[in-house]
């Protein structure tokens, strides 16, 4: 998850005229079926776009962040040509955060509310059975957020995810720059924590196996049930092997709570990466203290200043719609769209499915987080960006080709007491 908040930076403009050739799917928010903003050069009957998100429950925050993301694509399509010349309508259903539910949402999107196309739901966790829903009825499913490594070995052909890689591999930038290290500044031992999830733990096992391979010594590792909620345990142990390098998998309030634990325990690593929690930006800054963000690395998978295409009219139309700078949940949701319309549009055609996925399995998409490919089994094939928190707010430092600081902190700071 991810809000950004560059106030230093200037927002670098996308040229207008590619505005409305590379949008993708959105959604309408609850359970209207309408599409939203006006009809530009569209007719005929809408193409009806079907998807569930958790608008309530565990994972309500990045559900309506990406139902924001369905919505301004949604908008600006249906104020342009539209898919294949028609409007479309996104019909949105709550799972709830249940995975019981989201199977019942997308059976009945298919075979009672008849929908054209599909979109998925947020997270890997329920992103799992929902899939099978589409695979059984031989449906392009492109999700935002659904990365566990489990989902992809199932031998699925309609199955896409649309960020730039798989969950264990979403830590290789911040394993080559730490390897990258001189020798008198690289770190020695680490230590590896996270939550019982199927995001998260992929992410910290492949960070592990990457730094291990490279010499680094593991002097703890552990997984946490999700309800954890005091991580002093957890944080004395670490303190007590003084470690060089902290890795956790968190969502937001485990992260923000093994910070503060550390910190009641006066241990601070000289490298802290971390998952998601970094990323929500101001609500990260209070729940850890401004003063105790400088220096976390985590990865991500956009950012509002990328020259990609189409980000520029999805910042400017996210704020117009929603008042603020968009999530990196919204983005990510656009981003699905963008897949699935680029299909529809080389295709020509929302019945042939199997060509719809033939043609992803094929070629590359331009989308706002970059180029987007897949290999026989939906994973991408890109590489997440490495950021990191420097002052009031946070820069991308690597790829280098495209960083925001050419600066990295390094150690990081002494946490607070």
């Amino acid at each position: 998850m991810l809000q950004t908040f560059f106030m230093r930076r200037k927002l670098l403009l996308v040229a207008g005229g590619l505005a409305l050739a590379m949008l993708a799917a959105a959604c309408g928010g609850g359970d209207e079926d309408a599409p939203s903003g006006g009809q530009g050069g569209t007719s005929g009957e809408p193409i009806r776009i079907g998807t569930s998100l958790p608008l309530t429950g565990d994972f309500s925050e990045p559900g309506k962040a990406a139902e924001q993301g369905y919505k301004v694509w949604e908008k600006l399509l249906n104020d342009g040509d539209g898919l294949l010349g028609r409007p479309v309508e996104i019909v949105v259903r709550d799972d709830a955060s249940q995975q019981n539910l989201a199977v019942t949402d997308y059976t009945n999107l298919i075979s009672q509310e008849r929908v054209d196309l599909l979109l998925g739901t947020f997270s890997s966790l329920l992103n799992l059975p929902a899939s099978a829903v589409a695979e059984r009825n031989q449906m392009v499913y492109v999700c935002p957020a659904c990365g566990a490594p489990e989902i992809f070995e199932r031998g699925f052909e309609f199955y896409f995810f649309s960020q730039q890689a798989t969950a264990d591999n979403q830590g290789n930038l911040y394993a080559e720059y730490v390897t990258g290290l001189p020798d008198d500044e690289r770190p020695k031992t680490a230590a590896y924590v996270t939550q019982d999830d199927p995001f998260t733990a992929p992410v910290i096992g492949g960070l592990q196996e990457k730094l291990e391979a490279a010499g680094i010594e593991t002097v703890f590792s552990e997984i946490y049930p999700p309800d954890t909620r005091n991580f002093d345990t957890i944080a004395n142990s670490i303190a007590s092997r003084k470690p060089d390098l902290v890795a956790q998998g968190s969502i937001f309030e485990d992260g923000v709570g093994l910070v503060r634990s550390f910190i009641k325990a006066g241990f601070s690593p000289s490298s802290f990466f971390q998952t998601t929690a970094p990323s929500l930006g101001e609500q990260y800054a209070e729940g850890v203290g401004a003063e105790n963000t400088e220096g976390v690395f985590f990865a991500i998978s956009w950012d509002e200043n990328l020259e990609t295409p189409v980000n520029a009219e999805f910042v400017e139309t996210h704020r117009e719609m929603f008042g603020g700078d968009p999530a990196e949940d919204a983005a990510d949701a656009f981003a699905s769209a963008q897949v699935l319309q680029a299909a529809v549009e080389a295709v020509g055609d929302i019945e042939d499915q199997e060509a719809l996925a033939d043609y992803l399995h094929e070629n590359e998409v331009e989308t706002i987080l970059g180029t987007l490919q897949w290999d026989e089994a939906g994973r991408p094939q890109s590489e997440f960006l490495l950021a990191q928190w420097q002052g009031d707010g946070f820069e991308i430092v690597r790829p280098e080709e495209i960083a925001t600081s050419e600066e990295i902190v390094h150690p990081k700071p002494e946490w607070g007491r």
